[in-house]
């Protein structure tokens, strides 16, 4: 079965949020993508409850730069409040990910065509996307375009390892593990030869449940119904 995509992604502003800066209202960005960043950006591009993206490495293509903005972020209470973001500036990575069926939506076996979301994936992607594309947050559009992984030079291609810590990977969604949960998942990122390897969710050890979440439902014959209809003017 034909999954696999590669391409590029780049903007000139890129916000990746670490949490543990969030809780006072002024966001600091990782120096690299987040699992569940890469993600938001495929689902972008195209994305059915039928499948799963799996992100399997980012290279890092343009030298890490931060830039330091004021910003004016909403509040809940209404208006706005004054903070300060870091940002990643002039980014640029080559992403390799793949797309496997969702075991936990038997309801939607009948969608699981070999061939068929593969050929939409490749258009969208040569379309640059079916929605906007963000890096990280929706102030950093991003854009992308299909690539060769591995194809150019690098801006870290010579670094044998370089060591980020522990970073937020993603998050885990009933829909996607069966579960009526809702958690977060952190791992050590490790950049060895410009290259970031992501392990699979279910492959993280570092764990940490949030709130207790149940899956949406669908189906072929009601949710999808739409979707089938815009598939075939494609």
């Amino acid at each position: 079965m034909k999954n696999s995509v590669s391409f590029k992604l780049w903007g000139r502003y890129a916000l990746f949020t670490d949490p543990v800066t969030k809780t006072g209202g002024e966001k600091c960005s990782y120096h690299v993508p987040t699992y569940e960043a890469i993600k938001g950006v495929l689902k972008s591009i195209y994305w059915k409850p039928t499948l799963i993206w799996y992100v399997d490495r980012v290279r890092v293509m343009k030298p890490l730069r931060t830039q330091t903005k004021g910003t004016k972020p909403l509040v809940w209470g209404g208006g706005n409040s004054l903070a300060i973001y870091t940002f990643l500036h002039d980014v640029e990575y080559q992403v390799e990910a793949h797309f496997e069926w969702n075991e936990h939506r038997p309801e939607l076996s009948g969608d699981r065509i070999d061939g068929k979301h593969y050929s939409i994936a490749t258009r969208m992607l040569e379309k640059g996307g079916r929605q906007d594309v963000f890096l990280g947050v929706r102030d950093c559009q991003g854009y992308v375009e299909p690539c060769n992984f591995g194809e150019g030079k690098g801006a870290y291609d010579q670094i044998d390892e370089l060591g980020f810590g522990l970073m937020f990977h993603s998050f885990d969604y009933p829909d996607e593990t069966g579960k009526d949960e809702f958690a977060g998942r952190f791992w050590n990122a490790t950049l060895r030869g410009g290259i970031l390897e992501f392990p699979r969710p279910e492959e993280c050890v570092m764990r940490r449940f949030i709130r207790k979440m149940t899956a949406k439902q669908f189906g072929l014959d009601e949710n999808l119904n739409s979707a089938v209809k815009e598939e075939a003017s494609l």
